[in-house]
């Protein structure tokens, strides 16, 4: 029997809402339950409101895997697994080379990511509980798909809020000794599961890439390029695509990835993006397509404030460099920057350019990265195309 966590009323209400997660602050008590074990969560009257994941460390104590009360074992997560893959085959991504195959608390499995690249995987596994179920979750992948290799990509910050290990390494298998080579949108990329940013390269744009090549006009410029998944979209329609990163090893994977597919009108250089769009406006360089990809500028709802100045200056300095009737594509990862904040930015510095916008699309992750509808944290990119007049 599971040991029983108890929660507050407020907490209640938002297991009952469909949010996964119970504040420390919202745990009346946690009784016996050990740092990343499954609990019985309860409300203060014992009532059951399902099972969870326990940590002890975390602002979030509680990440809910059931509304019932269910044991955690290896049935759970084949069938959590297997009806991740199955949403993403009813997607039409079952013969697509690289996509997100577990995306967290939007496939009920909070604290987990799995990216797939053909027949090799990366896991994250963000919080105590999904920590400590790592070894059975790789089992079940190895069941389930019979995959080349696992390579655990636990080298990311937010592990440090439940007190567990930077870490990354081959959790089953063999990887090849070069990088993997996959196909995203009938262009080829090269992937680093190991040593790559994210899980090897950003599967959350691919969607967004295709957009952006489609209305790819005359010069263009990708900014933040990384490995060149904006730029070598462009490259079709566009006239010349500058691509730029402050990178050395992501523009040396975007440079293999431009002779890979044969691209003659991509450059790439490495540069400081706000001191290059200074530049180009000091020469009166002008562009057709401006891409802004930029990492994320908050990852804490206490400094959203300078986050918006910053979208705001690096808007400002793209339109100052744009067309009239140019194509700006501008992007923002972070979750505390919503799509309401990052229009006022655009706004502002709209009017400070001298400019008026006219939106052509709203987008947001791609498809293989679901959004819950009462979950807002995993609505975390947004996507703007806007023309100039």
């Amino acid at each position: 029997m599971p040991e029983n966590v108890r929660v507050s009323r407020k907490a209640v209400e938002r297991i009952e809402a469909g949010h996964p997660w119970v504040f420390a602050s919202d745990v009346l008590s946690s009784g016996k339950a050990q740092p990343g074990g499954v609990v019985r969560v309860s409300d203060h009257t014992g009532r059951a409101l399902g099972t969870a994941h326990y940590s002890n460390t975390s602002q979030i104590s509680l990440r809910m895997l059931s509304r019932r009360v269910i044991p955690v074992d290896r049935a759970f997560w084949l069938a959590r697994l297997q009806a991740a893959f199955d949403f993403r085959v009813r997607r039409g991504l079952k013969d697509a080379s690289a996509y997100r195959l577990v995306h967290a608390e939007a496939d009920l499995l909070p604290g987990l990511i799995i990216d797939r690249y053909g027949d090799c995987f990366t896991m994250q596994t963000l919080d105590q509980g999904m920590d400590g179920a790592k070894a059975e979750i790789a089992s079940c992948l190895v069941e389930l798909f019979s995959p080349r290799a696992i390579v655990e990509r636990n080298d990311v910050a937010v592990r440090e809020r439940e007190s567990l290990p930077l870490t990354k390494g081959l959790l089953y298998g063999e990887l090849p000794d070069e990088a993997l080579q996959l196909s995203q949108n009938g262009l080829t990329f090269f992937a680093d599961l190991l040593q790559g940013q994210k899980t090897g390269v950003y599967l959350d744009q691919r969607e967004n890439y295709l957009a952006a090549g489609s209305y790819a006009r005359g010069m263009a410029l990708d900014c933040f390029t990384s490995t060149g998944g904006f730029a070598l979209h462009m490259a079709k329609n566009a006239t010349h695509v500058d691509a730029v990163d402050s990178s050395s090893m992501a523009l040396s994977t975007a440079e293999k990835n431009r002779i890979a597919n044969r691209i003659e009108n991509v450059r790439f250089r490495e540069a400081d993006v706000f001191d290059l769009l200074n530049g180009y406006r000091a020469s009166g360089k002008k562009f057709d397509t401006i891409v802004l990809d930029p990492p994320a500028f908050t990852k804490s709802r206490s400094r959203v404030e300078g986050a918006s100045g910053g979208y705001k200056d690096i808007n400002l300095r793209a339109l100052q460099i744009l067309n009239p009737g140019g194509i700006l594509i501008t992007c923002s990862c972070s979750f505390h920057m919503s799509e309401a904040l990052l229009i006022e930015a655009v706004t502002h510095a709209a009017r400070d350019a001298g400019r008026a916008l006219r939106v052509l699309e709203r987008r947001a992750q791609s498809s293989d990265h679901p959004v819950l509808l009462n979950v807002p944290e995993t609505h975390y990119l947004k996507c703007f195309i806007f023309e100039t007049f």
